[in-house]
């Protein structure tokens, strides 16, 4: 058996489907990278003792996210695609960009909600794009939409949180 038979065999999808799943991979690759620039950005952007936890959540998430993107990127490679540069990137996460006052921590929680919501969108789409033909990508996309389904109910919490004591201040 030669090297380029031992390949066609492992080449199971076919034309179409492969650059179906390339598309989506590529799309949820920009994404996390684009998230990891706005977690960099909103960590050090906000202020005041509100802020504190969230701060700190996004400073940890920056390495799972780049983590992400990079199990994402290499997917794209073995399916035969280029991974993007720079200036390929799109970038799209308007609510997730730092607001204008440092202390507006509610944009920010609900900025990483938003980007949260779609990036379980986009898995869940990935998954389904690959159920039957491909079950590695397929995996691969269900252990990142449950990270970001994690990531979803952290964020949730600390809605539910600042929401809390934005009234027990209202009574002073």
């Amino acid at each position: 058996m030669t090297a380029q038979t031992q390949l066609k065999k492992a080449d199971t999808l076919d034309d179409a489907k492969r650059e179906e799943l390339i598309g989506l991979l590529t799309k949820a690759y920009n994404a996390e990278i684009e998230t990891v620039a706005n977690y960099i950005a909103n960590s050090i952007h906000l202020d005041g003792m509100l802020a504190m936890e969230v701060k700190e959540s996004l400073e940890e998430d920056v390495t799972e996210e780049l983590g992400h993107a990079q199990q994402l990127a290499r997917r794209i490679k073995v399916l035969g695609g280029k991974v993007p540069g720079s200036q390929a990137l799109e970038m799209t996460q308007s609510t997730l960009q730092p607001p204008d006052s440092t202390v507006d921590v509610k944009a920010v929680i609900l900025g990483v909600i938003d980007a949260e919501d779609g990036a379980i969108d986009l898995y869940q789409q990935i998954i389904e794009a690959s159920g039957d033909v491909d079950p590695v990508t397929e995996d691969l996309a269900v252990t990142l939409k449950a990270d970001e389904e994690e990531h979803r109910r952290e964020f949730l919490g600390f809605l539910r949180e600042y929401e809390a004591l934005k009234q027990m201040f209202k009574g002073d």
